[in-house]
């Protein structure tokens, strides 16, 4: 069959997803010719697990992907049912946004962004083949053998390469919600050299609106006012719909057990492996069953759909089972399922073949992201996709790699984990992952990140602008409250002691009653007589740094010392056998990882601090580099 060239291309992204869409978008908007492919247009930004963006940690990549430029943000503001920030009885470090979207308005907005973007084609084709050319780039062709010659490529299949759906003892090749599997690509990427694996993931059923019965079923709104996700976000945002709360049984588990025997996961059927901390409702069951009930989140699929998703109920069991165990849940005794849970298996990589960078270590111009990095989540996806894009682009122009590290964010934290450790599982972000967390919080992922985007040309002037007034506003108010001397009064000493802390006999400064921690910048509105009118967001930051001040200074220190381990670069080429002294399962992981610095050698499985010290030596020794 006769092939033929069809265009030329800087950067080439594979699939459409939340990792896609990142990747073609940045890579696009730092001025690189850009397509990217997805074997169906109407799946572009498909959320086919829960409708919803963002979560515990996932919320803090999604603040991160828009201090950065990125989108996905922005499009859930746009798109939002309900909002909540979970964790509020906690500290600042583990509050997290999460957002109820329409998942359908999601799609099409996103689609629109592809399609209206300077310097990107979305086209629908399924990448059947891809080749490196003799002159270092890539060709990739598409099952209607269209050809494309691209410098850089991004893969970012999600879990349609090499999908394969399980329902019971039904399973047949397929992505998600119906859509054809990427079928060859997976092959031509092994024969290419690239090592795949196994690994599965599920979602739960659908049910109709009108056969759920709500009447004794717990509600859950949503917080107001609305926090939005992106820092862009001007307009005021409401909440559209409640969500329900309902909960399994010894009905239900009964049911369950009755029938594991069914479930491809523990009958063997399934080779790949699934995530821990999202397992599917039989896994939950078995792995935990001294617990008498498990809950389910009952939460809309949209504004224009009865559709309704039932959070926590993911299963692989045949369809009559899931019939039968949904019956026997307060509220959904009539349950219409309109369609049944699955589990899908999907090709992915050893993350441990990549560099920081998110490109193959072995495989110049090539780069992965999302779930094919084997990761889980909308959100980890969406932040790999935006620096696998912008790296791809800087590799374009011929520029230096942009590398985010452990302590700047959540993003350098996910890939540095996923790059240095690997994934025996989807690898999902928590906020325990970080050692850095306090500094690491949503509400100033601005702060931390913006500049960069500003720098790489992601954030315009006009928001850059607008981000630089606000931190000179926190800065000014910072000096205020460090400066303001409250006198004792009736007013203050009634406040003091209606939250139960000391009174005061002489003047004290604001910053140190604002310290306290039965005290707020709202419990002391009263007596501060010179209160500016500020956005509630500046004075949340001023009080996180007054209150965390000495916490926020350890963790500084320790950012510190890590940094300088960062800086200590490890030459390309060294052969890890010549170094006397290193230990072998050390030189072994060392010369499979091939790490970028000596920070990133101490964070391997298998290397011990004497090993460190080793190559501290050898350093010294060789003259080593330093990243200035």
């Amino acid at each position: 069959m006769k092939t033929y060239l069809a265009g030329n291309y800087d950067v080439a992204v594979i699939g459409a997803g939340h990792a896609g869409i990142e990747a073609a978008l940045s890579a696009a908007r730092l001025s690189c010719k850009t397509a990217v492919f997805t074997i169906n247009n109407d799946a572009v930004g498909n959320c086919p697990c829960n409708p919803s963006i963002g979560g515990t940690a996932k919320g803090h990549l999604v603040r991160e992907i828009d201090a950065l430029g990125g989108e996905m943000g922005k499009t859930a503001d746009e798109c939002l049912l309900q909002m909540r920030m979970l964790n509020k009885g906690k500290g600042p470090a583990v509050h997290s946004l999460r957002a109820q979207i329409d998942r359908r308005r999601y799609s099409e907005t996103m689609k629109n962004k592809l399609e209206l973007q300077e310097n990107l084609d979305l086209r629908q084709a399924e990448i059947t083949d891809i080749e490196r050319t003799d002159d270092g780039q890539w060709l990739l062709t598409t099952r209607m053998l269209a050809q494309f010659k691209c410098k850089t490529v991004i893969i970012a299949t999600g879990t349609y390469l090499g999908g394969r759906i399980y329902v019971g003892e039904v399973s047949f090749e397929s992505g998600p919600d119906g859509i054809f599997p990427a079928s060859f690509l997976g092959e031509s990427l092994r024969k290419l050299g690239v090592k795949t694996r196994r690994f599965k993931t599920g979602t739960p059923a659908r049910v109709l609106r009108s056969s759920v019965d709500f009447s004794e079923l717990e509600v859950q709104k949503g917080d107001e006012p609305v926090i939005p996700f992106s820092f862009d976000t001007t307009k005021k945002l409401e909440n559209k719909v409640d969500c329900h709360i309902s909960y399994t049984n010894e009905r239900t588990k009964k049911i369950i057990l009755d029938n594991i025997d069914r479930s491809p996961l523990y009958g063997g059927k399934i080779e790949g492996v699934g995530p821990r901390y999202c397992p599917s409702l039989e896994d939950k069951i078995v792995r935990f069953s001294e617990k008498e009930r498990h809950q389910l989140f009952i939460e809309p699929c949209g504004e224009n759909t009865q559709e309704l998703y039932l959070q926590g109920m993911s299963s692989s069991l045949p369809e009559e089972v899931q019939l039968a165990f949904y019956h026997t849940i307060k509220g959904l005794e009539n349950c219409l399922v309109m369609r049944p849970a699955y589990a899908i298996e999907y090709d992915c990589i050893d993350p441990t073949a990549l560099k920081q960078t998110l490109e193959f270590a072995d495989f110049e111009g090539l780069y992965g992201a999302g779930q094919f990095n084997g990761s889980s989540g909308y959100e980890e996806a969406a932040a790999q996709g935006l620096i696998a894009g912008i790296n791809a682009a800087l590799k374009v122009k011929g520029k230096e790699p942009f590398i985010l590290d452990r302590a700047s964010s959540y993003i350098g934290t996910l890939i540095d984990d996923l790059v240095t450790k690997g994934a025996n599982e989807p690898y999902r972000m928590m906020t325990s992952r970080s050692e850095y967390r306090l500094i690491l919080r949503q509400d100033n992922a601005d702060e931390r990140l913006t500049p960069f985007g500003y720098e790489l040309g992601l954030i315009s002037e006009e928001r850059y602008k607008r981000f630089t007034d606000k931190q000179e506003k926190i800065k000014q108010e910072l000096q205020r409250v460090q400066s303001t001397v409250i006198s004792p009064s009736k007013e203050l000493s009634d406040i003091l002691v209606s939250r139960e802390t000391s009174d005061v006999t002489t003047g004290i400064h604001l910053v140190d009653l604002i310290k306290r921690p039965e005290l707020s910048y709202d419990v002391l509105a009263p007596i501060d007589k010179d209160r500016p009118s500020l956005d509630k967001a500046i004075f949340e930051q001023v009080e996180i740094t007054v209150k965390y001040e000495g916490y926020i200074k350890k963790q500084l220190s320790a950012v510190e010392t890590m940094r300088k381990l960062e800086t200590k670069l490890l030459p390309e080429d060294i052969d890890y056998k010549d170094v006397t002294g290193l230990r072998l399962e050390a030189g072994e992981k060392l010369a499979k990882i091939r790490p970028r610095s000596i920070g990133q050698a101490s964070r391997i499985s298998g290397v011990s601090p004497a090993d460190i010290s080793v190559l501290l030596i050898y350093l010294a020794k060789v003259g080593g580099k330093h990243d200035e």
